[in-house]
């Protein structure tokens, strides 16, 4: 059966009614081209210009409008949703950087709360704190059941650590998710090279939105959102242009099964000589297949930490 997924590009603002048309707009269109699943970038809600604005315009994947929005479109589509969006958390000063999955009934099937934050100083380009004004997510999510196959969550920064991507291959990943906000800077050295290496190495799709374009007078995107195949091949890529865009790519798990059958690389791992161990949300060691092995715990993130954020 031919199974079409639409990864999606536009650039976001303050303005989370006119994002959310956006989406709502690359998510019809898709859907009139016969995609089962639409890929949306991180941060689809908004892009703030501070982190004041940040937490006033954040909200609860239960009670938020934007959320809300996609909900209905995946139910007037009769398409499933991958989306990033802010979302509020316990603490009044931190939110969360969130992917969620929205069925096509318009239900959550998924969550998935970004893990690994962007803290950088790049030298002639921006400075970006994420940790000041982001929780850390507690924990990894299973992939999820669709339409396209089993779909691993992940976002953006998190495309840097092939730890996880291995994880949920491990935990049956069809296709690895990245909902992305990349640098300009950062995306023309390296986002195509990570994108393509981690579907060689595990074997899966690589689906990874983009929001792209100068968000305010301080924040811009790469854009070039992208699909790649378990082959490391290029199936889809967006134009680089700011206006709400999509591309459609095939998923073929036939392919897929090919590819992990003639070069079963999962099976051929030295787990005698090195392991991969996950570490759960309290800090203890959880098994992954094969992997039992010792794993240093993370230094306690400082909640109360008061560091500026430019968002």
């Amino acid at each position: 059966m031919k199974m079409l997924a639409s990864v999606g590009q536009f650039c976001a603002s303050a303005a989370v009614e006119s994002n959310l048309a956006s989406c709502v707009d690359i998510i019809r269109q898709s859907a009139a081209r016969g995609a089962s699943m639409v890929f949306l970038p991180e941060a689809s809600d908004f892009i703030a210009e501070n982190k004041d604005q940040a937490l006033s315009l954040t909200e609860s994947l239960d009670i938020g409008k934007f959320v809300a929005g996609l909900k209905d479109a995946a139910k007037t589509s009769n398409v499933w949703i991958s989306a990033g969006v802010h979302e509020t958390s316990p603490f009044k000063d931190r939110l969360y950087n969130t992917h969620i999955v929205i069925n096509a009934e318009g239900l959550i099937a998924s969550v998935y709360r970004k893990i690994h934050l962007f803290d950088v100083d790049i030298k002639d380009g921006p400075k970006l704190m994420e940790s000041a004004g982001t929780v850390p997510g507690p924990t990894i999510v299973s992939p999820v059941e669709t339409p396209i196959g089993k779909v691993g969550l992940m976002v953006c920064f998190d495309l840097r650590f092939p730890e996880l991507s291995w994880l949920l291959r491990r935990r049956g990943a069809d296709i690895l998710t990245y909902p992305s906000a990349f640098t300009v800077p950062t995306g023309l050295a390296h986002w195509e090279p990570l994108i393509r290496a981690r579907a060689i190495e595990t074997q899966c799709y690589v689906i990874a939105s983009a929001l792209t374009g100068k968000h305010n007078p301080k924040r811009e995107s790469y854009g070039h959102a992208i699909i790649v195949d378990p082959w490391g091949q290029v199936i889809a890529h967006c134009s680089n242009t700011a206006a709400p865009t999509f591309a459609i790519g095939e998923i073929d798990l036939k392919y897929l099964n090919k590819i992990r059958m003639e070069m079963p690389v999962l099976n051929q791992r030295r787990d005698d000589l090195y392991q991969l161990a996950e570490v759960n949300g309290s800090g203890g060691p959880t098994d992954t297949s094969s992997s039992n092995g010792n794993v240093k715990k993370r230094a306690k993130v400082n909640e109360d930490s008061d560091v500026p954020q430019v968002i």
